[in-house]
């Protein structure tokens, strides 16, 4: 299945992973006046570190989109959504993080991680601080050469984050970011030799560690850039106590990579169509592979997983 065809009542629940307790609330209203998570840990310095909200299916087509707000105040953001989803983004940052986003991450140059945010830069500048912003793409010729029909998600792209006021440069591999409590290694960098599944392939993922958690996010890495990133970091990088399924949880990377990460919990930025692999005649009847995915999961004992079609999800670490 080619990509361009691909395209086409809250509950909390603390649950115990083998580093601690998490606890998670599905389906939220941002919009909910809970007290600030800097507020909370200035009165408790055992309150939680970090938030992380998953992104919602506020539009029909998959995406991803991860926002974290830590207890000293600062802000990340990786991905972000289609520019639909720029307005919904935009809210949120404000009520919950008062606006300012101390630095914003891009996994690959794909329409459904990227459009958000150049849509934000292009458009909505003014109405949210962006201290800085960080990604590592290939040359839009080789996006475009590599992966034929990429050539207007790639124009949108690159023209949107030509808007951007601020500084934004390339992470390097195993450069360290800090953030209060929370710590974010840069893994891999492209790789301009696999031109299969090339733009997913060129995923830059990161590890996350906070309050004794750690979190994978990968992006839309695929088969061949798993192996290259299994040979690049190793399992005890990146055995992860949570992980962001590849590729929306289908056609990304391979089960031997799951094998290594070994989560706990896994993220699935998965809308409700996805994760049925429904294509419109019912359960099962679409040509992706989730379903084999959601077994390799049960195999390998992932305690939980969240979804994207389960609305917000707002996890405290």
């Amino acid at each position: 299945m080619d990509r361009r065809a691909f395209l086409s009542l809250g509950l909390v629940a603390p649950f115990a992973l083998k580093s601690g307790v998490v606890r998670a609330e599905v389906g939220v209203d941002y919009t909910a006046k809970d007290p600030s998570i800097v507020a909370s840990f200035a009165e408790d310095p055992d309150a939680p570190k970090m938030i992380m909200w998953q992104l919602p299916d506020v539009n029909t087509p998959q995406k991803m989109g991860y926002v974290m707000r830590t207890c000293t105040g600062q802000t990340v953001v990786f991905d972000g959504g289609w520019d639909k989803d720029a307005p919904y983004l935009i809210d949120l940052i404000k009520t919950e993080c008062g606006g300012k986003v101390d630095a914003w991450f891009l996994t690959h140059a794909h329409s459904d991680h990227c459009y958000a945010l150049a849509e934000i830069c292009k458009k909505y500048q003014d109405d949210i601080e962006i201290a800085n912003v960080y990604y590592n793409f290939p040359s839009k010729e080789w996006l475009d050469e590599t992966e034929k029909g990429s050539v207007g998600e790639t124009d949108f792209i690159f023209e949107g984050l030509s808007h951007f006021k601020g500084p934004s440069r390339a992470p390097k591999v195993n450069e360290i970011f800090e953030f209060g409590p929370l710590t974010i290694k840069c893994l891999n960098d492209f790789d301009t030799s696999l031109t299969m599944n090339s733009i997913n392939n060129s995923s830059i993922c990161f590890r996350l560690d906070v309050a004794g958690k750690s979190i994978l996010i990968l992006g839309d890495l695929g088969v061949e850039g798993g192996k290259r990133l299994v040979e690049m970091q190793g399992a005890d990088v990146l055995n992860c106590d949570f992980c962001q399924m590849a590729h929306h949880g289908q056609n990304g990377v391979n089960r031997e990579f799951y094998e290594i990460v070994k989560p706990s919990v896994c993220l699935w930025p998965t809308p409700k169509w996805l994760w049925h692999v429904d294509s419109g005649k019912g359960y099962g009847s679409g040509p992706w592979a989730t379903l084999k995915t959601r077994a390799w999961m049960d195999e390998l004992l992932a305690e939980q997983h969240f979804v994207m079609k389960d609305g917000l999800i707002k996890i405290l670490f």
